[in-house]
């Protein structure tokens, strides 16, 4: 392949490795169906448009789609954000 052909880098080798993480990770019942976890407003958005997973302050990877307003805050999300505050 030539530089600067599609799929040689950049942002498709970044989506491809996401993919594959993914797949190898399995997304299991958990924590995020207790809690609302921490994740930046703007990837809540590309999330909903792109149907990529988002991942919490604390870890959890999950395509968002409860009301977090229903659910209690994750307790390690919100100690990892106090301590990003200070």
């Amino acid at each position: 392949m030539e530089p600067g052909s599609p799929g040689t880098g950049g942002t498709d080798t970044l989506d491809r490795e996401l993919e594959e993480l993914l797949q190898r990770e399995s997304i299991e019942p958990g924590d995020h169906e207790r809690f609302s976890h921490y994740v930046p407003k703007e990837k809540i958005l590309e999330s909903a448009i792109t149907g990529k997973p988002v991942i919490a302050l604390c870890g959890k990877v999950w395509l968002p789609g409860r009301d977090p307003q229903k659910f209690p805050v994750c307790p390690t999300c919100k100690e990892i954000y106090e301590k990003m505050k200070k």
